[in-house]
């Protein structure tokens, strides 16, 4: 918030000792908790990436955040519930990435590789979105309800496929919703192949050749 300098003009009574310093403990205590909470569901994400859902335990995670136990208990019930927030940030991250795509404003087939090719280096480079893919490959193994999978990612591809099909960028005979499930299914399948073959590093390639299959040149 924005401060304004103020010419004192006549002595002002000293804060209710009570009350002020209270205040500003308060917004103290909430950075922190703020704080903390990223390194747990930071740490989370890695232990989870790396080792998977089974084995990892909440003491593994509040070890890596670097904090006790029980501030990880303060944040999350237990481990399911940390699994879950780890894949509500997953799936918001994808989100953000389409969002992005979408201000970009491009042509609608450009659009889609952009998606694709986007969400494939965050799939690379960013543990938050490997954790987040592992499980939900380990889902029927965690005891809470996860988001559904893949269901925004491909009403985003399809949406860009409807529009290329309507200004004639697609063959008549494509079924953008269909080509939509292909690609989706593709993409992800890919994802998992790079990670287990290769540790993601080609995962770019990998999803370069399922445009060039799948989606004619922008």
């Amino acid at each position: 918030m924005d401060s304004m300098a103020v010419e004192p003009s006549a002595p002002r009574s000293l804060p209710d000792r009570g009350t002020a310093p209270r205040h500003r403990d308060t917004g103290l205590k909430q950075q922190r908790a703020v704080r903390t909470r990223g390194q747990v569901l930071d740490a989370a994400a890695e232990a989870f990436a790396t080792r998977g859902f089974p084995t990892v335990t909440v003491q593994d995670v509040a070890e890596l955040a670097g904090v006790t136990k029980g501030a990880v208990y303060f944040h999350f019930a237990n481990k399911e519930a940390l699994a879950q927030a780890v894949a509500e940030e997953f799936y918001h991250l994808l989100g953000i990435i389409g969002q992005e795509v979408k201000e970009a404003d491009l042509a609608p087939l450009e659009a889609v590789a952009e998606l694709l090719m986007r969400t494939a280096a965050a799939f690379r480079d960013d543990t938050m979105v490997q954790a987040g893919a592992r499980l939900q490959i380990e889902r029927s193994l965690i005891g809470a309800e996860l988001p559904m999978p893949y269901l925004g990612y491909t009403r985003a591809v399809t949406g860009w496929l409807r529009q290329a099909h309507e200004a004639g960028q697609l063959p008549a005979s494509v079924d953008p919703e269909a080509t939509a499930r292909v690609l989706v299914s593709a993409f992800f399948g890919a994802q998992h192949m790079s990670w287990v073959l290769n540790d993601r590093a080609d995962i770019a390639e990998r999803v370069a050749e399922i445009l060039t299959a799948v989606v004619p040149k922008a």
